[in-house]
């Protein structure tokens, strides 16, 4: 489920999506999906052009992807994807909480991208158990 949507600029979105205890996919399944969404120019897999970490925010495991290319758009069972759009990039978060994981996905020309991804580096750090975040 869309928890919230929020336009950065023309053209770039970052959704985040909670769907409970362990509902929403695996991690590996989304950023498989997430990825596959991207066409690289060379034809070679966008996986391999995809760089995915992990680290600690305040306790919780987060994994975070950032790949560029021509974006596909969302496809899927109940959608079909769109023409591909060159020069996007998404920078994608997954961070398991206690009661389930909260997938934030931003995505849109690669400029803007770039020039707001301090923005998102620091959205994700600023998530916190409510006991740390009430302090």
């Amino acid at each position: 489920m869309r928890l919230a949507t929020y336009m950065v600029a023309p053209g770039a979105e970052c959704g985040v999506y909670f769907f409970g205890s362990g509902q929403g996919g695996s991690v590996d399944a989304n950023l498989d999906r997430w990825i596959g969404q991207f066409l690289q120019a060379d034809g070679k897999p966008s996986k391999a052009a995809a760089k995915i970490e992990k680290r600690t925010i305040h306790g919780w495991q987060a994994t975070t992807v950032d790949v560029s290319g021509a974006y596909t758009g969302m496809g899927g069972p109940t959608a079909q994807a769109g023409p591909a759009m060159p020069g996007y990039r998404m920078l994608g978060a997954i961070v398991a909480g206690p009661q389930g994981s909260v997938f934030f996905k931003f995505t849109g020309p690669a400029k803007t991208i770039a020039a707001n991804q301090a923005a998102f580096d620091k959205m994700l750090g600023s998530l916190a158990p409510a006991s740390v975040a009430g302090k």
